[in-house]
């Protein structure tokens, strides 16, 4: 039996059996591998005395995990560096989300002022507007999970692969919170000043 094995410490070996190896390449002499299976409190201990005693044999001992992560090292860098890239979107984002909000208050300054002149208190207008902007987000990240989850579903459902929720939930809460920060700090700067002049001029 034949066959690729990827995700482990195989991953770009064939798997042949000894005697069809055997009849294909007769005059390979030895083994290049051997797999050590060891309790996890002696793996070290086991490694040691291995390395003592054949060393001058030329054998190199290395544990699974760090073979495994040798393997991924390139996909470990790319990924890094996407997720940085995409860090840096997420806040260019929201960013933007700020701007948006501080230009669609000052478009409705108007509004707002005729909203307070009927008696409604700036700070009931500042909880409005951020409330607003608030759902706006949260709707919007909401339905960037939802479109992730299914994009990312069937990769994670073929390689049995974890997924990160604990960073996942920080990174989310994150935005939510930066977000609002910045859709409040938007709503500072648009009300600030009389919004009765701009009633006014209108």
């Amino acid at each position: 039996m034949v066959g690729l094995v990827t995700g482990s410490i195989l991953q770009g070996k064939i798997i042949v059996s000894e005697a069809n190896f055997l009849a294909k390449f007769p005059d390979a002499a030895g083994y290049k591998y051997f797999l050590v299976d060891a309790p996890a409190d002696e793996a070290s201990k086991i490694s040691s005395h291995l390395t003592k005693q054949l060393e001058s044999r030329g054998l190199a001992m290395e544990t699974t995990s760090a073979r495994l992560a040798a393997f991924q090292a390139v996909q470990n860098t790319y990924i890094g560096i996407f997720t940085v890239l995409g860090g840096l979107g997420v806040l260019l984002g929201t960013a933007g989300l700020g701007v948006l909000a501080a230009r669609n208050i000052l478009e409705r300054r108007g509004e707002l002022g005729l909203m307070q002149a009927l008696g409604f208190q700036p700070g009931a207008l500042r909880l409005l507007v951020v409330s607003e902007h608030a759902t706006l987000l949260i709707t919007g990240l909401i339905l960037g999970l939802v479109s992730a989850a299914i994009a990312v579903w069937p990769n994670v459902r073929q390689s049995g692969g974890a997924l990160p929720v604990g960073f996942l939930a920080w990174l989310n809460l994150g935005i939510v919170a930066f977000g609002l920060a910045v859709c409040f700090m938007a709503t500072l700067l648009a009300l600030r000043g009389k919004l009765l002049d701009a009633v006014r001029r209108e």
